[in-house]
């Protein structure tokens, strides 16, 4: 999530597309043989990665947490995490038209639980197939708090915007050589059991890498954009040694992207190595098409994993429109208004602000009614043109 002061119904019919050996995730976590990669895979081409994106619906996604979870660690934690709740919320989504939903997940809950954490992943993808959603799971976050902890979660700050959310891995652990190897088990141990799930969208491994979570600056490691730079291509080679059938990418959102040699060495390596191309934009209409226009050169796949800052201009209404005439899939910030009180502005870290007089992200309020009206009709109104090929 940038963070700058701070950091559908019926399913369409799929081309289809050799890939590598497919289980189900419930094969997979019981156990069954699979074939191993022996030496993982490159990259996808430009083909391969274009054959991918049309055989998925055009890819209309949210950002998603559970209202009644603070951050990533509070949404799969064995005591807090809700089935209940998340199955009425995605049932939500489902009616809305969304198709996808961007999930954050944390290492410590592999350390903590990891035959649980997995259980928990397991059943998450089985009640989002339900409603004919697959998860886009995003591994790291360098964004907000820099120092996490494992159990029970603080409350949220009262209005403030994502006062709870921790980044992934944290301070303590980005610089310790030993605890990469912890970093690795996780990423290879989720991606062995899921890399043939048809159900899961892909895999987001680092979210805003760069991002300096200027809100926690007096906390915050000064040395965290070198050592996630060196760690960044390590964790696009740990994931390709599993070899999954499911694409694997990194969103840009800050500088310049069009010219390689103006990108930073971090979005270089973003662009360089994932298989489908995703950003961020808060910004209004205009600018976010001019975005678009900086990745298109590319010839990926395109999606934008990140929007939604009606303050700012980035509006349902405005941005969906030109992320579906440009064949860009779109994931808004925020479903349900919850505990990480996304529906603030970024600058209720300065001033406080329980009742804005507008919502910055989020769709629904917590009992399901739509924030605006207009924005269903919008979301319902592309749903069609999404399913069209």
């Amino acid at each position: 999530m940038v963070s700058n002061p701070g950091c559908e119904p019926a399913v369409p019919r799929r081309t289809a597309l050799k890939l590598p050996l497919a289980l189900t995730g419930a094969a997979a976590l019981a156990g069954a043989p699979r074939a191993a990669a022996a030496e993982g895979r490159a990259r996808w081409s430009v083909e391969q990665a274009n054959a991918w994106y049309r055989a998925q619906p055009r890819l209309l996604g949210v950002n998603y947490i559970p209202a009644s979870a603070v951050n990533q660690l509070e949404m799969f934690q064995p005591a807090t995490y809700d089935p209940q709740r998340i199955d009425i919320e995605l049932g939500m989504a489902h009616r809305l038209g969304f198709n996808a939903v961007r999930v954050f997940l944390h290492d410590l809950l592999w350390t903590q639980d990891r035959r649980g954490f997995l259980r928990r992943l397991l059943q998450f993808t089985t009640i989002a197939a339900r409603y004919a959603i697959k998860p886009l799971f995003v591994f790291f976050d360098s964004c907000w708090d820099p120092h996490p902890k494992a159990g029970p979660q603080h409350a949220p700050v009262p209005g403030v915007h994502n006062s709870g959310w921790v980044q992934s891995p944290g301070a303590d652990r980005l610089g310790d050589p030993g605890y990469r190897a912890v970093l690795k088990d996780y990423v290879t141990g989720v991606l062995t059991q899921f890399r043939g799930d048809a159900r899961i969208l892909g895999w987001d491994l680092w979210n805003e890498p760069d991002n300096p979570a200027d809100v926690y600056r007096a906390v915050e490691r000064p040395d965290k954009i070198r050592l996630v730079e060196d760690l960044l291509p390590q964790v696009f080679d740990w994931a390709r040694a599993v070899d999954p059938v499911q694409p694997l990418t990194s969103a840009v959102w800050q500088g310049a992207w069009a010219d390689p040699a103006r990108r930073s060495a971090i979005a270089s390596i973003q662009l360089d190595q994932s298989d489908v191309v995703s950003f961020h934009s808060y910004a209004d209409p205009v600018a976010f098409e001019g975005r678009i226009a900086e990745l298109a050169p590319l010839q990926r796949p395109i999606l934008c994993t990140e929007y939604l800052a009606r303050t700012l201009g980035s509006s349902v209404e405005g941005v969906l429109p030109v992320a579906v005439r440009h064949g860009v899939g779109a994931f808004n910030w925020g479903l349900v208004a919850g505990k990480t009180q996304t529906y603030l502005p970024w600058d209720s870290w300065d001033h406080p602000n329980p009742t804005p007089a507008q919502w910055f992200s989020d769709l629904l309020q917590p009992d399901g009614r739509p924030y605006r009206d207009s924005e269903v009709k919008t979301l319902r109104g592309v749903t069609p043109l999404l399913r069209a090929k």
